[in-house]
């Protein structure tokens, strides 16, 4: 169903995508990890952005340029980001065209990801110079905030963080279910003419 609105939007047939991952807390106590049905599943990972440590998972996210979800996955937070998103992508390839500009953030640095993304699927990575390396594409740190400004509305908006799945299924369908209310959104964003596409200030009341 997200595909489909999403092959309904204009920006569909743009030449950009945004990918990142965010963490998809579970648990906050020990004594919850041990005795949760997700045992198994989750993992101890670190956000980077917020400085902590979580228990969980990692949703990772493709989305066209206002928002839209494209695909997803949910993934442990001990698997490498980069060896997961190229799973992603390599799996749902068809929803990836030839020619496209994938951009992401540091944490998708790496010859390997960039030869899988050039090479297999035949786009163009851009994300920030890492200090170490050559300069290329700057910092691009304005660009970096849509995607961000994504995961912003569905954890602030959408509450995705208070999700309250307490088995792999239940995880999955509440996750599955932001995502759909936010394509919802944008759909009928563009089909209304809304001047912001991703604001969802019209239905949160």
């Amino acid at each position: 169903m997200i595909e489909a609105l999403a092959r309904q939007v204009p920006t569909w047939n743009d030449d950009l995508r945004l990918i990142d991952s965010t963490p998809l807390p579970c648990a906050a106590s020990r004594e919850t990890v041990k005795r949760s049905d997700l045992a198994g599943h989750c993992g101890y990972g670190y956000c980077r952005s917020h400085s902590r440590f979580f228990w969980g998972f990692r949703l990772y996210l493709v989305t066209t340029a206002e928002g839209m979800p494209v695909t997803w996955c949910l993934a442990n937070p001990k698997i490498g980001e980069r060896e997961v998103m190229a799973a992603l992508l390599e799996r749902d390839h068809h929803l990836v065209r030839q020619g496209q500009v994938i951009l992401a953030d540091k944490g998708f640095a790496g010859k390997e990801f960039e030869a899988f993304c050039s090479e297999r699927l035949g786009v163009h990575l851009v994300r920030p110079d890492r200090e170490d390396e050559p300069a290329r594409h700057g910092k691009i740190a304005r660009v970096r905030q849509w995607i961000e400004a994504v995961i912003d509305t569905l954890k602030g908006q959408l509450s995705l963080e208070q999700h309250g799945g307490r088995t792999p299924a239940g995880v999955f369908a509440r996750t599955g279910q932001r995502l759909l209310a936010l394509a919802a959104g944008i759909w009928h964003n563009w089909a209304t003419n809304a001047p912001v596409k991703r604001s969802l200030i019209a239905y949160d009341h």
